[in-house]
């Protein structure tokens, strides 16, 4: 590593709180341990945890950076012991732990996958949390299997526009929310066959009124609170729950009565503290499924803005203003 500077600049949090609490600062260049590389970083995608733990809500797992960010694209500077690949030089996205808000950045060798052919940087970091979110609990977890109906929440998030692409590829008829009538007609573009403007519109209803009745089979939702009892509401016989995120709170009271009755599974899960283990049979299935999908443009990552890293306060007042359509991506 004698080639690269000693110092970065990195986004440093004063103390828990709003975007103002966040400000530039100087860090050292981390050094890749066992199973390690050192990326330099084109661009960081911005996600909704990120906004949690710089609030104080959402400590980084033990070993983790505390600077903010769960995915990058760049270029591999520098290997720690025992890594076979990448190579130094390649272009690679990564899964992270924390760090990603810096001009460099430690990430497993094994949680780091090719930029897809035709993907920019800017494109690519807006990538693997997302897709890898939304594989694992949609195809792995609950099952979605073609021919059944899909509802996703939040369609114009970056959670939102991955999943719509994602199930309508493979097979599933998808529904979905979103705030305002234009980012319906957005969700619709993208392949939904059904968006209802939450706040106009009873979406449990709505969701009734276009099945006939039957229920929909797999919810992924973020936002929790009173869209729970609503959710089990939409649900099908043996439909499934799958929830990410607790937005509206999670800490409500419910009826279960039609869990039974209907046979519903209701379950979560989290990425982050998840093993590298299990992280990289997540990006290998991507790999697999999904990566040609990049490639040959029948998928893509939707992006909102570009933000220069010093500018990431804006960039995190953009997302809590739920004004965006897609990704938020920081560019050092």
């Amino acid at each position: 590593m004698s080639n690269l500077p000693s110092t970065m600049n990195a986004i440093e949090i004063a103390e828990p709180g709003g975007p103002e609490k966040m400000a530039l600062g100087r860090r050292d260049v981390p050094t890749p341990g066992v199973g390690e590389v050192l990326i330099k970083v084109a661009a960081a995608g911005i996600n909704r945890p990120d906004i949690i733990q710089r609030e104080g809500h959402y400590a980084p797992p033990p070993g983790a950076s505390d600077i903010l960010g769960l995915e990058v694209a760049g270029q591999v500077v520098a290997h720690g012991p025992d890594v076979t690949g990448p190579n130094i030089g390649d272009d690679v996205m990564a899964l992270l732990g924390g760090g990603g808000y810096a001009e460099y950045c430690l990430a497993p060798a094994a949680l780091t996958l090719p930029v897809p052919t035709g993907l920019t940087m800017i494109e690519a970091a807006a990538v693997p949390e997302t897709f890898a979110t939304v594989w694992t609990n949609v195809f792995d977890h609950a099952a979605l299997k073609a021919g059944e109906v899909f509802l996703v929440h939040g369609g114009t998030s970056g959670i939102g526009t991955t999943a719509i692409q994602l199930a309508r590829h493979f097979g599933a008829t998808v529904l979905t929310t979103a705030g305002s009538p234009e980012k319906c007609a957005f969700c619709k573009e993208l392949g939904a066959a059904l968006a209802v403007s939450y706040r106009e519109q009873d979406f449990v209803a709505a969701v009734k009124e276009f099945t006939k009745g039957r229920g929909v089979d797999v919810i992924l939702d973020m936002v929790g609170g009173d869209y729970i009892q609503r959710n089990l509401n939409c649900l099908g016989t043996e439909g499934r729950i799958v929830q990410i995120a607790f937005l509206k709170g999670a800490k409500v009271e419910i009826n279960l009565m039609r869990l039974l009755l209907k046979r519903l599974t209701l379950s979560g899960s989290v990425l982050r503290s998840r093993s590298i283990e299990e992280k990289a049979a997540i990006l290998a299935a991507l790999r697999t499924q999904v990566w040609p999908l990049l490639e040959t443009k029948q998928l893509r990552p939707v992006l909102d803005r570009t933000y220069a890293l010093g500018e990431a306060a804006d960039a995190h007042r953009r997302m809590e203003s739920s004004q965006h359509i897609g990704k938020i991506v920081l560019t050092p």
